[in-house]
């Protein structure tokens, strides 16, 4: 090659190094729109839900009227906690905000937390996912998948997809697929490939929390339970239930702060908030939430908890791990370990973009191409790829709608899940890239994970049997 040839190259390289670092560009603000956006949403559909309640009433119709109502509010949470679950999504790849300790908390305190998880639990949980995609050994999606008999055996007909669907539907289906969730993205498991086995940390500083989070409310319904029965008066039932509260809140405090560094934890990944002020931040979160039921069902007379229950906890049980295990499958199923042919691009309606691809997940190859590209940059990404990498034009599939038609050429989400588009024969790619804003302390052991995935399979095909 010429000196001329080579400088040109070297320019060319150049520019497009520059184009992908300004498409990673990151900051403070940009995000606050989009979580104000589903915060909005979450709060309008509540008010709207609870006015319909109180129309039914002064109208003295029957329960069944507010069906309806409660039905659309179920579909609308669950696909906002999904929305929830992005914005974790983005803290986990440190894209949320560009500071990363306001990434992380924010990431907590306004997603992870209300709905059970923490950033850097998931952030465990994902990024292994990234790193090893559709590896059946260390992919965690896999593995938990198939602990809770989620995953399908791809590729699938059209007709098995929609009976398999209806499955889910099945409200044990659903909280096995929300328990099993819980113990790998919330929990984490040994098996994570940046698990560190010397210090998996002490189980009752997890345990503790569990039952923190499971027993104050327990204990506070029931003792509002008495104050609505009448038995005792409702001041006393509520001051009862608020001392128990600052007594179980403050022990827990003082325990978090008296145990020691190994007692939490760790992982072959640094923390940005340490695990200690992360335990002591989750149950904060959980005291002043249940705290605040309990003062609001006290003031103003309304049932408050039983909304909480029926509200938000019903939709995460329900059609939250709905919503995650119809965009698992859409990713990521029939697809191999190749660069460009483990996901896949979706354009679809503004219902489905919002409930099943939160966060620009419906641009999801590119996503796995750089993870270090903000949501609201992705489509530019994609476009970006598709006139300047000749191999992600040739290769990206572009997925429009649910099923082909005469309108689009393009093939539709249950046509990318059957045999016709089985991928083969690409090579295995493991994305290390992932790792690039993390804070690595065991670089070897993730290396030695690394080359044990790329020689697990050389021709790039997952099993899904595994």
């Amino acid at each position: 090659m010429s000196t001329e040839a080579m400088a040109q190259t070297s320019h060319v390289r150049q520019s497009k190094a520059e184009d992908i670092k300004a498409l990673k560009a990151r900051d403070n603000t940009t995000n606050i729109v989009y979580i104000a956006h589903v915060y909005l949403i979450v709060i309008s559909t509540i008010v709207a839900t609870l006015w319909s309640y109180s129309a039914v009433a002064d109208a003295g119709l029957g329960w069944w009227w507010n069906i309806p109502a409660t039905f659309a509010a179920i579909l609308i949470i669950g696909a906002s906690q999904h929305q929830f679950g992005g914005i974790i999504h983005e803290g986990t790849h440190y894209m949320l905000f560009a500071d990363r300790k306001l990434n992380e908390l924010a990431g907590d305190w306004l997603a992870a937390f209300p709905i059970y998880t923490s950033t850097y639990a998931f952030r465990l949980h994902h990024l292994a996912h990234h790193q090893f995609v559709n590896d059946p050994k260390r992919d965690p999606n896999f593995d938990q998948a198939h602990e809770s008999g989620h995953w399908l055996d791809f590729p699938i007909a059209h007709i098995d997809f929609l009976i398999e669907i209806g499955k889910q539907l099945n409200p044990v289906r659903l909280f096995s697929y929300i328990a099993a969730r819980a113990r790998y993205s919330a929990i984490g498991v040994d098996t994570n490939p940046y698990a560190n086995p010397d210090k998996p940390g002490w189980p009752w500083a997890v345990r503790w929390g569990v039952i923190f989070t499971v027993m104050i409310p327990a204990v506070h319904i029931g003792l509002l339970s008495f104050g609505e029965l009448g038995m005792i008066d409702r001041w006393i039932v509520t001051s009862l239930a608020m001392a128990v509260l600052a007594v179980a809140y403050g022990a827990l405090v003082l325990y978090y702060l008296a145990i020691p560094e190994e007692a939490f934890a760790h992982s072959r990944i640094n923390p940005v908030i340490s695990h200690r002020a992360t335990a002591i931040n989750r149950i904060t979160f959980m005291a002043l939430l249940y705290g605040g039921l309990t003062v609001a069902e006290y003031y103003t007379g309304a049932p408050t908890w039983g909304y909480f229950g029926l509200l938000w906890i019903l939709p995460l049980f329900t059609t939250f791990p709905l919503f995650m295990v119809l965009r698992e499958w859409i990713q990521h199923g029939n697809a191999d370990r190749g660069r460009y042919t483990n996901s896949r691009i979706f354009i679809v309606n503004p219902f489905l973009r919002y409930a099943v691809f939160p966060f620009g997940m419906d641009y999801h190859l590119p996503h796995h191409i750089n993870a270090s590209v903000p949501h609201y940059n992705l489509k530019d990404f994609h476009d970006f790829l598709m006139d300047r990498d000749d191999k992600y034009a040739a290769q990206a599939l572009v997925v429009e709608g649910w099923k082909q038609d005469g309108e689009h050429e393009a093939p539709g989400i249950v046509d990318v899940l059957g045999p016709g588009y089985t991928p083969s024969g690409n090579k295995v790619h493991i994305n290390d890239e992932t790792l690039e804003y993390a804070d690595i302390n065991d670089k070897a052991a993730i290396a030695a994970h690394s080359a044990a995935s790329r020689g697990n399979d050389e021709t790039g095909s997952a099993s899904k049997d595994n």
